[in-house]
């Protein structure tokens, strides 16, 4: 059985971003995660211990959007490089991560990244 857990369009405001006023004036974002974890023991016992803690990794995706940087693609690599590293047992993660209305001429309400990482067993 494949299990996956999502947690969808996590919020933050943060100062990633090229242009100098990216880095100054900050911008909303939104993170997805879809994580690849097993949780059949969780399934019968009840027990948090048997799973992932959504709470958890949620700090690890705010701690990760609170260090800026000029590139998405390079905020979205270290939140999956941190939570590979916090939580050895997620088996692949596909993560979005979208810089709402960013600053480029014409009618866009995003640009997102998307990383699908399936890590080795």
């Amino acid at each position: 059985m494949v299990t996956k857990i999502e947690l969808a369009e996590m919020k933050f405001y943060a100062f990633h971003g090229v242009m100098p006023q990216e880095r100054v004036v900050g911008n909303d974002f939104t993170v997805s995660l879809t994580l690849t974890v097993p949780v059949q023991k969780a399934l019968i016992t009840d027990d948090l211990n048997d799973t992932l803690n959504y709470a958890a990794v949620y700090e690890v995706v705010k701690r990760e959007m609170e260090v800026s940087s000029n590139l998405i693609e390079h905020v979205a690599g270290r939140i999956v490089r941190a939570l590979k590293a916090e939580f050895s047992q997620i088996k692949a993660i596909d993560l979005k991560l979208s810089k709402m209305n960013p600053p480029i001429e014409g009618e866009i309400s995003s640009a997102s990244i998307i990383l699908c990482e399936k890590f080795e067993e």
